[in-house]
């Protein structure tokens, strides 16, 4: 059944309910003026029955309304969920720059488990509430005017308090979802740099940073409880003053001839009803503040636009020559352009090593290509067709690239490598793996089975670069962009892959991000960035010996003494 079915349901159970719990006290009052001041012990009889079954029906309906909105709110939930991962997924890169992750897991997580509580409890029984206390009201002052405007009256300046202190409760809610947020974000951190912090001996300090925050957010709460205790106990009191108020003034009807026994005990059973609608409104008001700051938490995200849309332009017959027309970039926050003016042809079945200094803007070049970020200027060209014009995923199919920092997840090597091409066989798998020089996951207790930890921390890092390597390479893409893929192996695994890159290139265009001489005589020609522009493009040989800056770049891991006299006897 639809969500707006379901929710309908809900809706139409809930005034049966509120039917039924103010038919009792109705019967009540009946009971007493008629078959109990006539002695009639069958018509007790028959009205107890009614009373029983009003009781029955009350309790049928709010079991069905309980399970009807627990079932509709868990798949919203799961639905909304889906939908705010998905959109997570889809946001540029800078978005997640600026985002701390925990702010992002609690409102996955927290806020719309908030969220779905209070919907499925908390928004129906703050309706049902109100109607109760206005039918109840409304019956009142029907049966006694002045006795019912003097409830009526009465409710007005809590109403005014309550108002007042949920505003504030609103507020300091905020303040303790997003400190939460800031825990979160902590203890992630924490966790995953654990032993960067063991080695430097910073647990003390990585203690009193969590600390902190885990402070911060107690003082929220302490202040939220703190209104909390003011407004819950307001509302609870407050129906047990109205009601020696109103048990003297029905007596004084009752008196005087102007209500009967009967409407007596109807009237005060009413009242009596409104105990909990008036006591439970403050937790359900504080209640429904949460949920409001909570989904405006994760309206935020779902409010983010989306910069990065997938094109609908296909390349037919893919060959991979990659173009920089006049490329610039600047990132939101900077002042400076990144990148400006940068012009790059790479032929078909080419490689290009990209070089520079840090901060030259390779790695953003590298996030370019496959549209992890967008030109803020110019255009990237694949197969002479703008990459903003093309599909995303056919373009990021024949695009793989192979970062630096190297990424794996809590799931089994095989998956991993399998993360861009799931119909990989054995064979491809065993392939990938030997250009990787990444055997060892053989020797991994389950084999290709084996499940890696998160982040693949019970990998070395030069086995998570290979690993990574050899994802990017099942892929078989037309264009393979390794960016810096080869800094964290050892001089002969890195001798290895080299010699099994050079035949693995072959046909494929190549963009490597190198900082190693040995890495750039992998490719045919090399671009040096100097301050977010291509300064130098030609061979290694021929730059060697033009320019100077290059030689320097090189000198601080290679010596290009050989290969300088080499050129000279040429």
């Amino acid at each position: 059944m639809p969500f707006w079915r379901q929710f309908t349901l809900a809706l139409i159970l809930a005034p049966i309910g509120v039917g039924m719990a103010v038919l009792i006290p109705l019967l009540l009052g009946r009971i007493v003026d008629g078959p109990i001041a006539d002695g009639d012990a069958a018509g007790i009889a028959w009205f107890s029955l009614l009373i029983l079954g009003a009781g029955a029906v009350d309790a049928g309906v709010n079991l069905l309304r309980r399970w009807v909105m627990t079932r509709t709110t868990s798949a919203l939930e799961a639905n909304v969920r889906l939908d705010l991962f998905d959109k997570l997924q889809a946001l540029q890169l800078g978005f997640h720059k600026r985002w701390e992750s925990g702010q992002l897991l609690s409102r996955i997580m927290t806020d719309l488990g908030l969220l779905r509580r209070f919907m499925a409890f908390g928004l129906l029984l703050l309706v049902m509430n109100t109607v109760h206390i206005v039918v109840v009201v409304s019956i009142m002052v029907g049966m006694h005017r002045a006795l019912g405007l003097t409830v009526l009256l009465s409710v007005l300046p809590v109403v005014a308090a309550t108002t007042h202190l949920v505003r504030r409760f609103g507020l300091v809610s905020r303040q303790v979802q997003d400190r939460t947020g800031d825990v979160a974000s902590v203890a992630e951190e924490s966790l995953h740099g654990v032993r960067v912090i063991r080695s430097f001996g910073r647990v003390p300090y990585s203690f009193q940073g969590f600390d902190r925050r885990s402070v911060r957010l107690r003082d929220a709460g302490v202040d939220r409880m703190r209104i909390a205790s003011v407004l819950w106990p307001l509302l609870e009191v407050f129906p047990s003053l109205l009601l020696v108020l109103v048990l003297g003034g029905s007596a004084v009807a009752a008196a005087n001839g102007l209500l009967t026994l009967g409407e007596v005990v109807s009237f005060v059973t009413l009242l009596l009803s409104l105990a909990w609608p008036v006591g439970s409104l403050g937790f359900l008001l504080s209640f429904m503040r949460e949920a409001q700051t909570a989904a405006d938490r994760v309206c935020e995200v779902f409010d983010a636009p989306i910069t990065i849309e997938s094109g609908e332009r296909r390349i037919q017959d893919p060959r991979g020559a990659v173009s920089l027309r006049d490329v610039s970039f600047r990132f939101d926050d900077a002042t400076e352009p990144t990148l400006s003016g940068l012009d790059l042809d790479i032929a078909p079945g080419e490689t290009i090593a990209l070089v520079g200094g840090t901060g030259s803007g390779k790695s953003t070049v590298v996030s370019l290509i496959p549209r992890l970020q967008d030109v803020t200027g110019g255009a990237v060209l694949l197969d002479g067709v703008d990459v903003r014009d093309l599909d995303l995923v056919q373009l990021r199919s024949l695009v793989a690239t192979a970062f630096e920092d190297p990424i794996l997840f809590s799931m089994s090597a095989r998956e991993n490598l399998t993360l861009g091409r799931p119909d990989a066989t054995d064979r491809d798998i065993d392939e990938a793996l030997r250009i990787a020089s990444a055997g060892f996951v053989h020797d991994l207790p389950w084999g290709l089975d084996t499940r890696l930890g998160e982040q693949g921390l019970s990998l070395s890092g030069g086995q998570r670069q290979r690993l990574a390597l050899a994802r990017a390479i099942l892929v078989r893409p037309k264009v393979l962009v390794l960016d810096d893929t080869l800094s964290a192996l050892d001089i002969h695994t890195e001798a290895e892959v080299e010699a099994a890159l050079k035949s693995a290139l072959k046909g494929v265009t190549g963009l490597v991000v190198a900082h190693r001489a040995s890495t750039v005589l992998l490719a045919d020609r090399v671009a040096m960035l100097v301050a977010g522009r291509i300064a130098h493009v030609g061979t290694h040989h021929d730059l060697l010996a033009t320019v100077p800056e290059y030689r320097e770049l090189l000198s601080a891991d290679y010596s290009i003494e050989p290969e300088l006299a080499e050129e000279e006897a040429r």
